[in-house]
């Protein structure tokens, strides 16, 4: 990923501006913050070619008034992709309802600067993974424009305590945030773009702000990184809804995973066996090399990446060298570890967990089972109403 030259926006941005880490490593964990809205950044094309201040000059008044969150926090490397969508008719109509929302005092979320945190976060340019998900979290410190993100001290609500299990079957060497956090900056940093196909939703009220632009805009997303980022990018469709937004997706170009939600509605009919993590980053390695890989950690003391099983080799090629300057007195012991140490960490301890973590991960332990049975007998009812 190339590293990102970031501006605060304004006063009061400076501080935080400063915590974020320009090239999402897992280091940068302690600074995972959101990107300020009107955050820039220095990024290959289509952003490179566009003329964002000539493009503003020629925006009516009213038009200015109404994209002013589009203007100074859609990252303008799809800016300059969205630019004829955010002016279309039904786009500003969909504004002048979120105002008229502000203005009638019905509170939504996620707070006005962090719609597009998900723009700023993975420009254009550096998507490598696609996570549709569908509505924001509705309740208080939830939602901050990410699929599935939620902020600290929130702790990982249901579906992404599933998508944890999941991606300890993939990678068991992974271990979930501390204090059962389920904020995902850091992935969002490495270059997954977690789309939920609506952007804002009122207060406790679930699919308030559904069909009222945002599917149409959020789709244009999906489309545009099928259709440009040719190389390839992989896409996570999880649940029936989220299928349908990439039925369009070159299947011969990209990586399309469809598996049940991870809610707990659906997710012991086979999304903690879907692999979905592991195979993204089988295939982004087939098509970038290593550097394509995904570090799906979320701790600064954990990886997912296979570096760090790589990294012994270098020890014993020191070994090695100083071996050929008279050091060659090795004994039975030191030939043992020396083994051990060409030997990959993570395929040892993949194969020293996966059996005495597999039961865990079976039985579904994440999952209130009271939660659970409410959750499925709703869904019960929802197919129900569906076929009829």
């Amino acid at each position: 990923m190339s590293n990102l030259k970031r501006k605060a926006a304004s006063t009061g941005n400076e501080t935080e501006a400063k915590k974020t880490k320009a090239n999402g490593s897992i280091a940068s964990f302690f600074g995972a913050v959101p990107k300020p809205a009107g955050t820039s950044a220095v990024s290959a094309s289509p952003a490179a070619r566009f003329d964002k201040a000539k493009w503003i000059e020629g925006l009516t008044a009213e038009q200015k008034e109404l994209l002013k969150l589009e203007i100074e926090s859609l990252h303008d490397s799809w800016l300059a992709l969205l630019k004829d969508d955010v002016t279309t008719k039904e786009f500003l109509e969909l504004k002048k309802f979120l105002n008229r929302e502000t203005a009638a005092g019905k509170k939504w979320f996620p707070p006005k600067e962090d719609v597009y945190s998900w723009s700023r976060h993975t420009p254009f340019n550096e998507v490598k993974v696609v996570i549709v998900g569908q509505d924001p979290y509705h309740n208080v410190n939830q939602a901050h424009g990410m699929a599935f993100s939620v902020r600290p001290p929130t702790p990982a609500p249901p579906s992404l305590r599933n998508m944890y299990i999941a991606l300890k079957k993939d990678y068991p060497s992974f271990v979930e945030p501390a204090n059962r956090g389920g904020l995902l900056i850091p992935w969002a940093d490495r270059g997954v773009l977690m789309l939920n196909t609506c952007l804002t939703v009122r207060a406790h009220e679930a699919n308030s702000h559904a069909n009222r632009g945002w599917e149409r805009f959020t789709q244009k997303v999906i489309d545009l990184v099928a259709q440009k980022r040719t190389r390839g990018v992989v896409f996570m469709a999880w649940g029936t809804p989220a299928s349908k937004r990439v039925q369009k997706v070159d299947k011969q170009r990209h990586l399309v995973l469809l598996s049940v939600h991870p809610s707990p509605l659906s997710a012991s009919r086979g999304f903690f066996d879907c692999g979905h993590f592991k195979s993204a980053n089988e295939w982004l390695v087939s098509r970038y090399g290593d550097d394509g890989e995904i570090d799906w950690a979320l701790r600064p003391d954990n990886t997912t990446k296979k570096a760090i099983k790589e990294a012994p080799k270098k020890e014993s090629k020191e070994d090695a060298a100083a071996s050929t300057n008279g050091e060659e007195k090795k004994t039975k012991e030191e030939d043992s570890e020396e083994d051990s140490l060409k030997k990959p960490k993570g395929d040892a301890k993949t194969n020293g967990e996966s059996k005495a973590k597999k039961p865990e991960l079976d039985d579904d332990e994440d999952v209130d089972s009271d939660e659970e049975a409410a959750l499925e007998e709703a869904l019960r009812i929802a197919e129900e109403k569906i076929k009829n």
